[in-house]
């Protein structure tokens, strides 16, 4: 078994017992190192008051995929930064694809960005990020 695959292995049984990612239904699509692709589907838990996507639970989705965009470089990451553009409503019923890119993978810091995507591929949000190394898995 390589490396990547023993690590690949560990970050998919981390993140299907977290609490927090259980609860918003985000499934991890893919991940190689530098990059990771996760889905959640917008169900009435995700809504605000106008019964649309609320932002927190895209913001959560974006957090998460570039968190996991650090984490497949076999490093622990905490936020320190978040940026998101909210381009398009979300109604209730859709899915959403955030494909999140490692854009600096430094000893200290690490950037990533990503983008969100509606079930017709239009983009939903742009999201950057910089992460704080706060040690290693494995």
């Amino acid at each position: 078994m390589t490396d990547f695959t023993q690590l690949e292995n560990h970050l998919r049984s981390l993140y299907a017992e977290n609490p927090f990612v259980t609860l918003l239904q985000m499934e991890i699509a893919e991940m190689a190192e530098g990059k990771a692709i996760l889905s959640m589907p917008i169900v009435t838990k995700h809504a605000n008051l106008y019964k649309a996507t609320h932002g927190g639970a895209i913001a959560s989705l974006a957090d998460t995929a570039m968190g996991m965009a650090c984490a497949t470089t076999g490093k622990k990451v905490v936020t320190l930064d978040m940026n998101l553009n909210y381009i398009r409503n979300v109604p209730i019923g859709d899915s959403l694809t955030a494909v999140a890119n490692l854009i600096h993978n430094g000893s200290r810091t690490m950037v990533t960005e990503t983008n969100i995507y509606n079930s017709e591929n239009k983009l939903v949000v742009a999201a950057r990020a910089t992460f704080f190394v706060t040690g290693t898995f494995l």
